[in-house]
C-alpha cells in the first residue's frame, strides 16, 4: 500500500481511561493528516464504532473491561480484513507481544511512548506497514540471548531453542550495504527517526529501506526481520 499524501488517516481511539484518551488525542490532533472520527472505552463499543465510522486505524488498549483489546482485535480483523489495529499496552513481555500480534494487529506500542513514537507508529500502520515499539524488539533480542546462554549452561543444542550461533556476516546476497546498516540499527532497537539521524538520511528514506528489507526477507514486520537476522547471523546482538 502506498503512503497517503493528501487523504487524512481516519482514527478510532479505544481506551477505558478517559485521561489517557485525552492525552493521545492532543498529540494526534497536532498532525493535520490525522482525523479522530470517534472514541470508545471497550471492545463492544469498538465493534459498533467501526461499523458507523469506517476508520482506517483503530488505536486499541489491551486491558479493558468486558471485551478486552485482544478479543476485540481478533473479531475486528475477522470482520474487516483491511482494518489496521495499533495496540496500546503496558506489557513489554515478548511472548505476550507475539500472542497479541497473531490476532492480526498491525502494530504494538507501549503506553510509555513519547509523542514522536505515537505519531510515527500511526503513520506507519496507516500507510500499510507494521510498527513494533523499539523496547519490545530489544526485549525479544534479550530473550534470545538468555535462551542461548541457558543452552550453553545446560548442554542444550542451540537448534533445540531455535537459536544458532553462527559467524556474523552481512546478507549482501539479498540486501544492499545501506539496507544492512538499517537492519543492524533495527536490531539495536532504533526507531525510524533514530536510524535517520544516525545515518544522516530522512525518515522517508529509512521507511523505504525498511520496506525493502521486509520484502526481500519475506517477513511481515520489523520484529520478524530482526529475529530471522539474529538466527542467520546477519546482525550483531550488542
Amino acid at each position: 500500500m502506498q503512503e497517503r499524501i493528501d487523504e487524512k488517516i481516519k482514527l478510532l481511539l479505544i481506551d477505558d481511561h478517559q485521561l489517557f484518551r485525552e492525552g493521545v488525542k492532543r498529540i494526534l490532533d497536532m498532525e493535520e493528516n490525522f482525523e479522530i472520527v470517534a472514541e470508545g472505552s471497550d471492545g463492544e463499543e469498538a465493534f459498533a464504532l467501526v461499523e458507523d465510522y469506517h476508520p482506517d486505524v483503530v488505536l486499541m488498549d489491551i486491558n479493558m473491561p468486558g471485551v478486552n483489546g485482544v478479543e476485540a482485535t481478533k473479531t475486528l480483523i475477522e470482520r474487516h480484513p483491511d482494518l489496521k489495529v495499533l495496540i496500546l499496552s503496558i506489557h513489554d513481555d515478548e511472548s505476550y507481544v507475539t500472542h497479541v500480534l497473531k490476532t492480526g494487529a498491525s502494530g504494538y506500542l507501549l503506553k510509555e511512548m513519547d509523542a514522536d513514537a505515537l505519531i510515527e507508529a500511526v503513520k506507519v500502520v496507516g500507510s500499510g506497514g507494521a510498527y513494533i515499539h523499539p523496547k519490545v524488539t530489544q526485549n525479544l533480542i534479550n530473550e534470545y540471548r538468555r535462551l542461548a546462554h541457558e543452552g550453553d549452561d545446560h548442554g542444550v543444542d542451540d537448534t533445540e531453542i531455535g537459536y544458532k550461533e553462527v559467524e556474523y556476516r552481512k546478507p549482501l546476497h539479498i540486501l544492499t550495504r545501506r539496507e544492512c546498516e538499517v537492519l543492524q540499527l533495527m536490531t539495536d532497537g532504533y526507531s525510524n527517526r533514530m536510524i535517520g539521524e544516525s545515518l544522516y538520511i530522512s525518515e522517508k528514506t529509512v521507511k523505504n529501506h525498511v520496506s525493502n528489507i521486509l520484502q526481500k526477507m519475506n517477513v511481515n514486520d520489523r520484529t520478524q526481520a530482526v529475529v530471522e537476522s539474529i538466527k542467520k547471523g546477519w546482525v550483531k546482538v550488542r
